[in-house]
């Protein structure tokens, strides 16, 4: 009974359980394909964000620095003495996350902290000279990954993409 109960799966339109009948095993001539999950929207975005992350580490494994290490990095060059919890809201980071990225690049003198000039309870940010170099390496290895994902659609394609995964995200 147990072993049973363990194959039963949650249908997603109505929460209710399905029973074992409802779902197709799968037998001896099967093409190993995914059946019903090649429909749904969120699998997809999660294969594609797996395969881009694993890209995007591979290219920046020499530079030690993640996504949103590169990313606030960039936010500070665009906008110089930033506020940190500019930093966050702007790129959707809670709080605890910001502060330890801002930490660790602290620690690897790719940026200083500094007081505000217009209110004195904020934090502003600037690069160092080695944040700026780490910067320019970054974008050197963030156009290699970028016309890697970019060379699976046309143009057309990944401007249509990015208007679809805003209306996610935004």
């Amino acid at each position: 009974m147990e072993a049973k109960q363990r194959q039963r799966s949650v249908n997603p339109a109505s929460a209710d359980c399905v029973n074992d009948a409802e779902v197709a095993p799968r037998s001896p001539g099967d093409d190993g394909g995914i059946g019903g999950i090649d429909e749904i929207i969120g699998f997809h975005i999660r294969l594609a964000h797996g395969a881009t992350y694993r890209h995007f580490t591979e290219t920046f494994a020499e530079l030690g620095l993640t996504q949103k290490m590169v990313s606030v990095l960039w936010l500070i060059n665009d906008h110089p003495h930033i506020a940190q919890a500019d930093i966050g809201r702007r790129l959707q980071m809670d709080r605890a996350t910001t502060m330890a990225i801002i930490n660790r690049l602290e620690a690897r003198d790719l940026l200083v902290r500094g007081a505000s000039t217009l209110d004195r309870r904020r934090q502003t940010l600037a690069l160092t000279e080695g944040g700026l170099d780490a910067l320019v390496e970054a974008r050197r290895c963030i156009d290699e990954h970028e016309q890697w994902v970019r060379t699976r659609f046309t143009k057309k394609e990944a401007t249509l993409l990015i208007e679809l995964l805003r209306r996610i995200h935004e």
